[in-house]
This record gives C-alpha cells, structure tokens and sequence, in this order.
C-alpha cells in the first residue's frame, strides 16, 4: 500500500479570492490525498518554506491576479535552492495558454485554466506521482 500523496494549496500575492482554491482542496482530499491549504496573500517564500517543512509531493498555486509570469518561477526557484526539485509545481487560475505553455518550459507541471474539472487535476496528480514513484523503484 502506497501513502497518500501530500499537497500543499497556496493562494500568492494579493489576490483574495480563494474559493476555487478551496474547492480544489476539497477535491484532492476526496481523492484521498493529504491536503494542506496555507490561505490568502502567500509569498513565494512562505510557500516554498511550507512545502519544505511539511514534505509535500507537490505544490498547487491558485493565481487570479495576472501575477503567474512572476510567481510560478519564483516558487520553482525557492524550491530548486532548498534542494527540492522533486515537488510538482502545478496550479490554475487566470493563465492565458501562451503563457501555460511558457511556465512549462521552466518547469511546472501542467497549469489548468477556468473550467477544468477538479477530476482532471487528480487524474494528472496521480499519474505524476505513480510514474515518480516508478522512477524511483
């Protein structure tokens, strides 16, 4: 039997809308994943600290301010300083495709805009995380 996959929740900058990101949070723990929610105004050093401090497998950033560009990248960077590149970094919110697609380039895992169900993001949870645990077999 395999643990369950521990995700943090995280809600940057100085957006304070936060009930697409509790939505989320509610999801990952019906599917049976551990689930920490850090709350609103985050910086990308409390998340990276929180991920660290609580081993999480992956990081979900919730963006609705148009701050993507600058914030992914730097949770990535604090991450990689702190010896964990090992953690997903995915997340959503208002991010046009172009720039999903450049945040991938850089390292996040895949980015989910509005209107993706919560069952996809699961769905891509699980796999990354069942094709990490394989790797490391």
């Amino acid at each position: 039997m395999t643990r369950p996959i521990r995700v943090l929740v995280a809600k940057p900058g100085l957006d304070g809308h936060d009930r697409g990101a509790k939505v989320v949070a509610a999801a990952l723990r019906d599917a049976g994943m551990e689930v920490i929610y850090t709350g609103l105004h985050q910086t990308p050093e409390m998340i990276a600290t929180a991920a660290v401090q609580e081993d999480v497998d992956v990081v979900g950033l919730s963006i609705l301010s148009g701050a993507h560009m600058t914030l992914f990248p730097r949770v990535l960077e604090l991450l990689r300083e702190q010896g964990r590149d090992d953690i997903l970094l995915t997340g959503g919110g208002i991010i046009p495709q172009e720039d999903m697609e450049e945040l991938e380039k850089l390292g996040t895992g895949r980015l989910f805009g509005p209107g993706t169900s919560t069952g996809q993001l699961v769905e891509f949870i699980q796999q990354w995380f069942a094709a990490r645990n394989e790797q490391q077999a």
